[in-house]
């Protein structure tokens, strides 16, 4: 199983991190060391001193593709979940800063949150999908799938081009504004609409 992420997906997130807009997605890769087992707390690492919270709708590829042409790509899921790509946003400023890759920041053990996966079904319109994190019971982020620069099936199809899409795989699109630094006893909760898809305790 695959865990691809798509950065700088929001132009509000953009200018809150002051990055530039990109031409096209951004990639980077979790490995499934990442994932957070399931009923375990989020432990902050030692090695950062500001670790800060990304909640993003999740994909789940249900078939294999390849060079997916768009108007194709809504056949490869069929469930849409919530997840965190925890981040560790002093370490990856450096990085950033020295030209260098991003997984030391973004890809370190249990840095990955999957929450619970509806049926895209359930969801009347999943173009205009709300979504918010809410971070000791008040939302620091909310967001609408319709906010997105590349929509799901853009991101289907452009993912596809360099990887091999395989049953399983995780595709997160990207995080909307409000990121912000979590602390220990912090309670961090998802919802899809009015749907909790995960409830997780900051150690």
């Amino acid at each position: 199983m695959k865990i691809i992420c798509i950065g700088r997906n929001y132009s509000a997130h953009i200018k809150e991190l002051s990055n530039k807009m990109p031409s096209s997605p951004v990639i980077f890769l979790k490995p499934d060391s990442s994932i957070i087992p399931k009923n375990q707390k989020f432990i902050i690492p030692s090695f950062s001193n500001n670790i800060q919270h990304e909640v993003e709708l999740v994909l789940k590829i249900k078939k294999v593709g390849k060079h997916i042409d768009t108007s194709f790509s809504n056949k490869y899921y069929n469930e849409i979940g919530l997840g965190i790509d925890f981040t560790a946003r002093d370490i990856q400023t450096k990085l950033k800063d020295n030209g260098q890759p991003w997984e030391k920041s973004k890809a370190f053990d249990n840095s990955c949150l999957i929450g619970s996966f509806l049926s895209k079904n359930m969801i009347e319109d999943t173009s205009d999908i709300e979504f918010s994190l809410k971070k000791n019971n008040q939302t620091v982020q909310l967001g609408r799938s319709s906010e997105m620069i590349w929509k799901f099936d853009e991101l289907i199809s452009y993912v596809s081009r360099y990887f091999t899409l395989k049953i399983g795989d995780l595709i997160f699109t990207g995080t909307p504004s409000g990121v912000s630094k979590i602390n220990s006893g912090d309670l961090l909760e998802g919802f899809i609409n009015s749907n909790q898809m995960f409830s997780i305790k900051v150690k």
